[in-house]
């Protein structure tokens, strides 16, 4: 018989070896599992584990997978740490989607001739302020209801979804689309600078870099953001000390609406160019995986988003080279999380093998 014992300090080993053990069986897993499939397990880990860092371009395509990725988790760490529990940044995303994309169709529109450099800025207010009203939605009923903030958010995400579904379909489709459900091609007043020209890597990446060291800074070396990680694994403690929890509520919705709405904005006017009703490719629900890969932590979130993406785009590259399902991406993803959570139960407790005690007859 197996007994988890709880270790009297936690394992600094296993704190360090977790993610490795759990890529590890995740690559196996998914090794046996192309087997089953009757595909050569190596010619496939090849696609997911290295095509996606083969090359210039290469290296600039996941560049620009990771970008969304790292601001949603980015918020959702703080969010996560604090001990509230935002679900919801798929929809938040969305939302500075449409906010985002609404303000370079209206510069489309208006034939406004402006540099990317000047739109760099106005599209990163749209989008933050998107994601920031659907995300104090959460906040206030939370705070003033004391509602379940995990289903409101939740919830929220299919509300916006079928807001964006109502716009493209409804008043910002275009006539000339043949009947898809898309809106014009934004101008090039409203692209996204590029940070190397002729490919699709834009300066949004930069941007979150520098967000997670900005979050790095206020999480570990500001007294605010200390305060809010220290309240939310013990609210007993941050009353007795004076913390405000509704501060706490508000400050972690609202800076995790915001990143998740840039990343939004930064999708609709970037790669994709105008809005369709697929824009959000489960960014938001992939974060989160992202946030618990990189330990909740700004830098670790660079990390995971790493991996996340390389799994994304060898998803794909398997899908249309050897005829894989598109959700073979999605099976690695949560091999990958169930394998990290288990790991982490070893960090702070031990297996033991405890054997089966055997009466004798006096």
């Amino acid at each position: 018989m197996i007994r988890l014992d709880v270790r009297p300090t936690p394992s600094l080993a296993m704190s360090v070896l977790s993610p490795v053990i759990a890529l590890t069986v995740t690559v196996t897993l998914g090794g046996l599992l192309f087997l089953a499939l009757g595909k050569e397990p190596g010619r496939v880990l090849s696609m997911f584990l290295f095509e996606p860092f083969n090359g210039a371009r290469a290296l600039t395509e996941l560049g620009l997978k990771c970008t969304p990725l790292i601001l949603c988790a980015l918020g959702l760490g703080l969010c996560f740490r604090a001990n509230v529990w935002n679900i919801g940044a798929e929809g938040q995303f969305l939302m500075g989607a449409i906010t985002g994309g609404g303000l370079a169709l209206w510069v489309t529109n208006a034939q406004l001739a402006l540099s990317p450099w000047a739109f760099f800025p106005l599209v990163v207010l749209a989008g933050a302020a998107g994601g920031a009203a659907w995300a104090g939605i959460v906040a206030l009923l939370r705070d003033r209801f004391h509602a379940n903030e995990i289903l409101v958010s939740l919830m929220l995400v299919y509300v916006a979804d079928l807001l964006l579904s109502w716009l493209v379909f409804g008043p910002w489709k275009d006539p000339r689309g043949f009947n898809f459900p898309q809106t014009v091609n934004f101008s090039a007043s409203t692209e996204l600078p590029r940070i190397v020209p002729g490919l699709r890597l834009h300066w949004g990446f930069v941007f979150a870099l520098v967000a997670a060291v900005l979050m790095w800074l206020f999480m570990f070396r500001t007294y605010r953001g200390v305060r809010l990680q220290i309240g939310g694994p013990a609210p007993a403690a941050a009353r007795y000390a004076g913390f405000s929890a509704s501060s706490a509520i508000w400050t972690t919705l609202l800076l995790s609406g915001a990143l998740a709405g840039i990343a939004g904005a930064f999708e609709a006017v970037g790669p994709m160019g105008q809005l369709t009703p697929h824009v959000a490719s489960g960014y938001g629900f992939t974060a989160v995986i992202v946030a618990f890969v990189g330990r909740l932590h700004p830098i670790g979130a660079l990390l995971g988003s790493v991996v996340l993406s390389a799994l994304v785009i060898g998803g794909q590259l398997a899908q249309s080279r050897v005829g894989l399902p598109a959700s073979v991406s999605g099976v690695f993803q949560g091999i990958l999380l169930l394998s990290l959570l288990a790991c982490d139960t070893l960090i702070h407790h031990r297996l033991r093998l405890v054997g089966w005690s055997r009466r004798t007859a006096p």
